[in-house]
């Protein structure tokens, strides 16, 4: 459950972006305003629903052949993946590395025929592709209906309009946000309750503590911010105006509202991504930068089967002497590690301190 609710808070803070980076970007909120009200909102948003939890604990693998073993190797699997997608700046689903570190760790566990292939295809592939096009389609339609509405206002009022709509649209992001992602951590906190005989295998709600405790792990890291990724989203995919920060929030909240209840474990990040095109596009196709949104494919295309390696290495590492010790550990030094390296990088890229005028004039006369 540890190492559950730490994935939750590396959630958080490599999804901060998906919340308010097109609110940051267009100066809407300061950074610091963003990221706090997408920490509340987050929270709030965990306890709407749990149709999501659901089909992560039931709808992915066969609940049989869960073990805690199986659960902490998937985590590890995920973690990793999360950090190092982080540390580059990169885009990625954090609920497609939870999906793939599970099915390795149980394939590496019990074989390929403990996956419920049918529900990975018609639960979480199949919505996962169609949500971005879906943003790309929604935003595009909305910001052209925008663009028709204010052709005749000055810029300077629709953008300062629009910077306050998006107090609005922002706020809607963070809480289906919450509602969506926060309930993975609850499916495989329960999918551990089930495995120890906790909790039993037709639940219909995991317990209430399992929903704050995972509630508050995404809301702490929306709080610590993922910055690198707040910048691709906000400013390389492409340049943004407030008109079209709105409509790329809507579209993508109001997708995210749609799949959560439906119990779809889509990704958040492919969803605002989508969105973020289709509302950048409206200028033209020269308006995307195409090359990011290619390394974002890329990623997206990655996810799955990396965390899944990652997992199913991390079980067969599980079955040796003082197993569950070493993963735990390692998942440890992957955490330290990739904190580390962003430290470092920052210091490295940190801008040179200018001298003041009575220390360079002191080293003149010297």
């Amino acid at each position: 459950m540890a190492i559950a609710l730490f994935f939750d808070f590396t959630n958080g803070f490599h999804d901060t972006a998906n919340s308010i980076a097109t609110s940051v970007s267009t100066r809407a909120l300061s950074p610091r305003v963003a990221v706090a009200s997408a920490a509340v909102l987050n929270f709030a948003g965990a306890f709407v629903s749990v149709a999501v939890a659901a089909t992560i604990a039931k709808g992915i693998v066969d609940q049989d052949a869960i073990t805690l073993e199986v659960v902490m190797a998937g985590l590890v699997g995920a973690i990793a993946w999360n950090l190092l997608t982080w540390l580059i700046g990169l885009p990625s689903s954090s609920s497609h590395a939870l999906i793939g570190g599970m099915i390795g760790s149980a394939i590496a566990a019990s074989g390929w025929g403990v996956v419920n292939w049918s529900g990975i295809k018609e639960k979480v592939l199949i919505p996962s592709l169609v949500a971005p096009f879906l943003g790309i389609a929604f935003a595009f339609v909305l910001i052209l209906g925008i663009t028709w509405l204010v052709a005749r206002r000055a810029p300077t009022k629709v953008n300062r309009g629009f910077r306050r709509a998006q107090l609005v649209s922002g706020a809607f992001v963070a809480f289906t946000h919450g509602t969506n992602d926060a309930q993975k951590t609850m499916g495989i906190i329960a999918l551990a309750l089930v495995a120890s005989g906790h909790l039993s295998p037709d639940f219909e709600r995991p317990p209430t503590w399992v929903i704050a405790a995972s509630a508050l792990a995404m809301a702490a890291g929306t709080y610590a911010g993922g910055w690198r990724i707040i910048k691709t989203l906000g400013q390389r995919i492409a340049k943004i105006d407030p008109a079209q920060g709105f409509a790329a929030q809507t579209a993508c909240a109001s997708i995210l509202w749609g799949t959560a209840h439906f119990g779809f474990p889509v990704s958040t990040t492919h969803t605002i991504s989508g969105s973020v095109l289709g509302a950048g596009a409206v200028r033209g196709f020269h308006a995307v930068r195409w090359g990011v949104a290619g390394n974002i494919l890329v990623a997206w295309i990655l996810t799955i089967p990396a965390a899944a390696l990652v997992g199913a290495s991390m079980e067969v590492v599980t079955r040796l002497p003082g197993g569950h010790v070493i993963v735990f550990v390692l998942a440890i030094l992957i955490a330290a590690a990739a904190f580390l390296a962003r430290r470092f990088d920052r210091r490295r890229l940190a801008p040179p301190v200018e001298p003041s005028a009575s220390a360079a004039a002191a080293a003149a006369a010297a």
